[in-house]
């Protein structure tokens, strides 16, 4: 992970390359501890490691069962027992097959994100832009190659959003 340090360190704005699927699930481990309500958009190409990133982040949160892609059925809930016996709701979509971004109101996407501290981590947003509401925090994923033997890595941007920095969301706490 770039010996650890950060590309760009902010408030509201961290950049990190991620160069094993360790340094991934140390990302999710550190995102799990923060105060995330809302929604997560996690944007990159086709396997950039936004599937794998939010198991780990799951299973972070203290989910212990399997983690099942919603490539086919959008949205796949978790009802996560936190430490201090209290409920997280935590729904994963994937909107990547997605025709329409009216076809969320059909199955009752808005409940998601309306539940009370409920997180909705979202691959493939930008298909429904247009119909959802701004997220708390932006995860831009990039594929690139790190070094001379093409040992593939992943650039991983973190981007608060006016809504997130409302809610005091502060990504220089994130220290991996």
């Amino acid at each position: 992970m770039c010996d650890g340090q950060p590309i760009e360190n902010g408030k509201y704005l961290k950049t990190l390359i991620l160069n094993s699927e360790q340094d991934t699930q140390s990302l999710a481990e550190k995102l799990a501890t923060l105060p995330l309500t809302g929604s997560v958009w996690l944007a990159g190409d086709l396997g950039a490691g936004k599937t794998t990133l939010t198991r780990y982040w799951l299973q972070a949160l203290g989910h212990t069962g399997a983690v099942k892609s919603p490539t086919y059925t959008l949205v796949e809930p978790y009802s996560i027992q936190r430490k201090d016996g209290s409920i997280k709701p935590v729904y994963h979509a994937d909107l990547y097959r997605l025709q329409d971004p009216e076809e969320l109101s059909f199955i009752g996407f808005d409940e998601y994100l309306d539940e009370p501290n409920a997180l909705v981590i979202i691959e493939w947003a930008s298909r429904a832009e247009s119909y959802l509401p701004p997220p708390t925090l932006f995860i831009d994923m990039t594929q690139s190659v790190s070094d001379d033997n093409g040992t593939e890595a992943r650039q991983v941007q973190l981007r608060v959003s006016k809504a997130g920095q409302a809610q005091g969301l502060d990504l220089s706490q994130l220290i991996i």
